[in-house]
């Protein structure tokens, strides 16, 4: 299991200064750009420039148990489920005083970029994956 704190500021809320739920996806992506630079050891800039590939989510469901205001810290879980040739299944769930307030359940896509501007589902390499089941 990864975990990461993130404090809800004036960006993530509405006028009610709860958050506004777009604002938990770009926070799912921030753990996960956190995720695989802290724990995988492969940051964004090393898969996007280097290795010509990416993970995008291509599946999220999510459930919204209980709101978040402006100023809560929430901590992120992120647990692994499965990892396939090309997709890695996660769990998100983030808590503040001990309470739940969402659980998302989100498929990822290893991606390669191909010659002509394309891209492709591809297999994770061996050692990224490891390091996945390793979460």
């Amino acid at each position: 299991m990864f975990n990461t704190d993130i404090k809800v500021r004036f960006n993530h809320v509405d006028f009610a200064g709860l958050v506004f739920y777009p604002r938990y996806f770009e926070m799912f992506n921030q753990v996960i750009e956190e995720w695989c630079e802290g724990q995988l050891g492969y940051d964004f800039q090393r898969l996007h420039e280097d290795l010509n590939a990416g993970v995008p989510v291509v599946h999220i469901d999510v459930d919204f148990k209980l709101p978040s205001r402006l100023g809560d810290v929430l901590t992120f879980a992120l647990t692994v489920e499965k990892v396939g040739r090309s997709s890695i299944s996660i769990v998100l769930e983030a808590v503040c005083d001990d309470e739940v307030r969402l659980k998302g359940n989100l498929t990822m896509v290893y991606i390669e970029k191909t010659g002509g501007g394309g891209i492709n589902a591809s297999e994770i390499p061996p050692e990224l994956k490891q390091l996945m089941l390793e979460t």
